[in-house]
């Protein structure tokens, strides 16, 4: 049965669930930070809202999901900071909340496999600040799901956009591997929790194939058509302190849980399918990029 999802923080992977819920007739609510972002987001079916500046108590007495996808920052929650009372106040109707967090939790295992049982001992201040607000929301008492979302690529964004702008590289750290997801594969996981609430829930969201960076750069290079960046050692690469962070942490993430209590069989399992779909229009790359792929053999 249909409902109404407000969606706050309505970014990449909040997009790609209204796209499946609005097929099957939901009304979907989505709050940006700007009027700009509101017509845009009224443009592909989702009712848009400013916030912070717009009240969200109307649009809470109406939800029957919620949504939050906004990321931490240095005090908090900042959905909690500035609507918490009013999402406990009018969240008697909401049968199913989600919070969007990382896998980046479960902190660094030096390339062993973790899942949802693994105690989170994040090593970033990014993964401490996320911890932090997994439990903020948990102290609501309101029926949340959590989503600890590994590396996420589609349409316009991962591997292939980095090879097609110029900015991608092979920075080498061995025994490093990452784990990732498509975002579609995102929305699937979230729609089957959605119908299948279980208050209380935490969810690897992840394909099967953790796999080093610089081996994803090159199967994207070499779909494209395009030079293969020559590998950098982590060591001595030219990295930003955030670049570097990310090289922290290493772990293979495990995902059965999706499929055992969900039901859910990812579309791309590995990130091979899943770059091959984007250049197979399953989805395609964005309209303006369809020039540079055509002037390229696709090696497939």
């Amino acid at each position: 049965m249909a409902g109404t999802l407000l969606s706050v923080g309505h970014g990449y992977s909040a997009r790609a669930l209204a796209r499946v819920l609005l097929a099957e007739g939901w009304r979907v609510i989505g709050t940006t930070r700007s009027r700009r972002g509101a017509a845009d987001l009224a443009s592909t079916g989702v009712e848009g809202v400013e916030w912070p500046g717009t009240s969200l108590t109307e649009f809470l007495r109406e939800a029957s999901h919620l949504l939050v996808s906004v990321p931490p920052a240095a005090d908090g929650d900042p959905v909690l900071k500035r609507a918490g009372r009013n999402i406990l106040a009018r969240g008697a109707r909401i049968s199913w909340v989600g919070y969007l967090s990382t896998t980046g939790v479960y902190g660094d295992h030096a390339g062993a496999w973790v899942d949802e049982s693994t105690p989170p001992s994040p090593a970033t201040e990014r993964g401490r600040r996320r911890l932090a607000v997994e439990a903020a929301w948990r102290d609501t008492g309101l029926p949340l799901h959590i989503f600890r979302l590994a590396g996420i690529y589609g349409p316009g964004r991962g591997p292939l956009q980095k090879v097609l702008d110029g900015t991608a590289r092979r920075i080498v750290k061995p025994g490093q591997v990452f784990s990732r997801i498509h975002v579609d594969d995102i929305a699937a996981v979230l729609h089957a929790s959605m119908k299948r609430p279980r208050p209380g829930a935490v969810y690897n969201v992840c394909d099967d194939d953790p796999a080093p960076p610089e081996e994803v750069i090159a199967f994207a290079a070499s779909l494209l058509g395009a030079p293969v960046p020559e590998t950098e050692d982590f060591a001595r690469a030219d990295l930003s302190p955030m670049a570097r962070s990310f090289y922290a942490e290493s772990k293979r993430v495990r995902n059965d849980l999706v499929r055992t209590e969900l039901g859910v069989r990812l579309k791309y399992p590995d990130f091979r399918s899943g770059l091959r779909s984007l250049l197979e229009g399953k989805p395609c790359l964005p309209e303006s990029q369809h020039g540079q792929i055509r002037g390229n053999s696709l090696g497939t």
